[in-house]
């Protein structure tokens, strides 16, 4: 399969990719680095992105950022951060991305565990996450040539549970095999929203 990874070097995409290139030909997308430079909030971007590429058989995003913030902290301007990045950076690549991809190709796309267990500081980050899955689950209706559209959800991944422990109290860590048969499961199967909390 040809597969483009877009945030191929994050904590998540670096294991994603690993797996993948073990008998995959693997492209990566970053907005600083990998063989191709994308900004996924610009969606003149990500047409020049697929244009360099041509046509996938899988295209799995694993980018996008929103703002952390307390709610009564968090601006207009905030909200925007993540409702242009995280969520329609994401749209923007199904509705650009689907005209790349070959017959029953695939799109996977990333959100969170805050779209359904949201913690201090997140109005926005869940907002965009639970975005994410609504559009997946109407989306993924209407795709054609069989195309198939899904979301991967985790948890706080085990990679970063020194970093964002804090955050999430009693949360447990996910192992990140597991995080990454999620997107085995969505390039190879199916599943919409393939939610991995534990």
């Amino acid at each position: 399969m040809r597969i483009l990874i877009i945030g191929g070097n994050g904590t998540i995409g670096k294991i994603v990719v690993s797996h993948f290139k073990e008998n995959n030909t693997v492209l990566t997308a970053g907005r600083t680095s990998g063989d191709v430079t994308v900004d996924i909030s610009d969606s003149g971007s990500i047409n020049s992105m697929l244009e360099q590429v041509g046509e996938l058989d899988a295209i799995i995003c694993i980018a996008g950022e929103a703002k952390w913030a307390d709610f009564k902290q968090i601006t207009e301007d905030d909200y925007y951060i993540g409702l242009k990045s995280k969520l329609m950076g994401q749209v923007n690549l199904v509705r650009i991305g689907q005209n790349y991809l070959n017959q029953n190709g695939s799109i996977t796309l990333s959100s969170g565990i805050l779209a359904d267990d949201p913690v201090v500081r997140t109005a926005s980050a869940s907002m965009v996450n639970g975005g994410i899955h609504s559009f997946v689950k109407a989306a993924a209706l209407e795709m054609e040539n069989g195309i198939r559209l899904n979301v991967v959800s985790s948890g706080m991944v085990a990679d970063a549970y020194d970093k964002y422990k804090d955050y999430f109290p009693g949360h447990n860590p996910v192992a990140m095999n597991k995080v990454v048969n999620g997107y085995v499961r969505s390039v190879k199967g199916n599943g919409e929203i393939i939610r991995i909390y534990d």
